[in-house]
């Protein structure tokens, strides 16, 4: 049976996994009232069909910018997102946040590009051996500065250009990611939980966005679909 096709076992592996479960009822956003199919010692949960049908929804748009060399932003820095994000973005070569969203990424990118070629070149520098020249002081100085940077900089290797896409996870954590990829029309795939507004996002994905093994899934089911285009 196809893999987009809602089974008993798939309910029920989503409802093992966490994934349909969201948060209080008390926190529920008003505008996710229609994907909610009910609440479970006072914890709301998502309808399985919606989260698969609005997966299905997000990774066809998402394949369809991918085959045709669009680049993805993956954006999360909550413990429960960090290793699906790394594991996706290494795998297709797509730039990721998984530390802190610096302010302007997107909305100031020349500078933020700059910065990168910077923090790049010290990388190379350092490699070649050129600060040997330099006291032990100031070589101190160098790697503390690479260091620095590296927490803002490493996933952003590969942004040479604005993204077709922006990818995340928990909106409300990256709020700031969020507004600036609205801000400049780019397109927005999130997870979206029961305490967010769905009107926010293009592509919603509907479920969990604090339950790290739902995510894993989540995401071992979009690298798969997208890998199959190469």
């Amino acid at each position: 049976m196809p893999d987009n096709v809602l089974t008993e076992e798939m309910v029920r592996e989503m409802s093992q996994l966490g994934i349909i479960y969201g948060h209080k009822k008390s926190k529920t956003h008003p505008r996710m009232a229609p994907f909610i199919a009910g609440n479970r010692n006072n914890t709301e949960f998502i309808d399985p069909q919606i989260i698969l049908e609005s997966l299905d929804k997000a990774v066809g748009f998402m394949k369809e910018k991918f085959k045709n060399g669009g680049l993805i932003i993956f954006v999360g820095t909550t413990p429960a997102a960090k290793e699906a994000v790394l594991n996706i973005s290494g795998e297709l070569g797509m730039p990721y946040v998984v530390s802190r969203w610096l302010g302007g990424t997107l909305t100031n990118f020349s500078v933020i590009n700059e910065r990168l070629k910077y923090y790049e070149d010290l990388k190379v520098k350092k490699a070649r051996g050129d600060f040997a020249k330099y006291t032990k002081k100031e070589q101190r100085q160098f790697d503390e500065k690479i260091s620095k940077l590296s927490k803002f900089f490493d996933g952003l290797a590969n942004l040479k250009k604005l993204p077709d896409i922006v990818f995340i996870v928990d909106i409300k954590v990256h709020s700031t990611a969020l507004k600036e990829a609205r801000l400049l029309k780019i397109p927005i795939v999130a997870v979206l939980d029961t305490d967010d507004d769905p009107d926010l996002v293009e592509y919603p994905i509907f479920a969990s966005d604090h339950n790290k093994a739902g995510i894993d899934w989540m995401f071992g089911r979009i690298k798969k679909e997208l890998k199959s285009n190469g």
